[in-house]
């Protein structure tokens, strides 16, 4: 059973969390707890690009044990996932914000999501950071090899064409279903070859 940390930073790309809730909220009996961490900036971003209803349908998962999800603030260090014994093996970064990124590579942990992070790469556990913005500079790159080279997925948010999307949700379910990929989950998603 996967005990998984959603963490959504303030990066462009709101849809990326909303799909992987909804696919988790499907894959439920194959995990055992989800946290959720959430930056203020992320709740902007996600009013923006998907509106003031869809935030508050969202929110609405909030009521603590709600379907297995627990919500935690960014500041709160006393969440499980805070520690290695908490036992959580996946973290889940969408999307992931070149700031976090930035931060996870120097070992600064000035939040939750930044010390969970931490966490999770010291206990030689899953951190998958779906990286959304582009083009990269140096810096962006030096941090994804960082990442990568601790033990870090780099999962840019780089959709797939092969199944023929036709709506947005479908272009940003191929992004979503990879990361469910990475994280050891058995979804129902398009495969090559079948």
């Amino acid at each position: 059973m996967h005990k998984i940390v959603l963490a959504i930073t303030g990066a462009s790309g709101s849809i990326y969390p909303r799909l992987l809730l909804r696919k988790l909220l499907t894959v439920s009996a194959q995990w055992e707890e989800l946290a959720v961490v959430m930056t203020e900036n992320a709740k902007q971003v996600w009013e923006t690009e998907l509106g003031m209803a869809d935030y508050k349908d969202f929110m609405a998962l909030a009521d603590k044990g709600k379907q297995g999800i627990q919500f935690y603030s960014t500041m709160d260090f006393n969440a499980p996932f805070a520690s290695g014994s908490g036992r959580f093996n996946t973290m889940i970064i969408a999307p992931c914000s070149m700031g976090t990124l930035g931060r996870i590579a120097t070992g600064v942990s000035t939040d939750l999501i930044t010390r969970a992070a931490d966490v999770v790469l010291k206990e030689r556990r899953k951190l998958i950071c779906m990286i959304r913005d582009t083009p990269y500079n140096l810096i962006h790159i030096r941090n994804m090899e960082t990442v990568t080279l601790a033990g870090g997925i780099i999962c840019p948010a780089s959709p797939s064409f092969y199944s023929r999307p036709t709506t947005i949700e479908e272009v940003a379910a191929t992004v979503a279903d990879r990361v469910l990929d990475l994280a050891g989950l058995d979804i129902s998603t398009y495969r090559w070859g079948e």
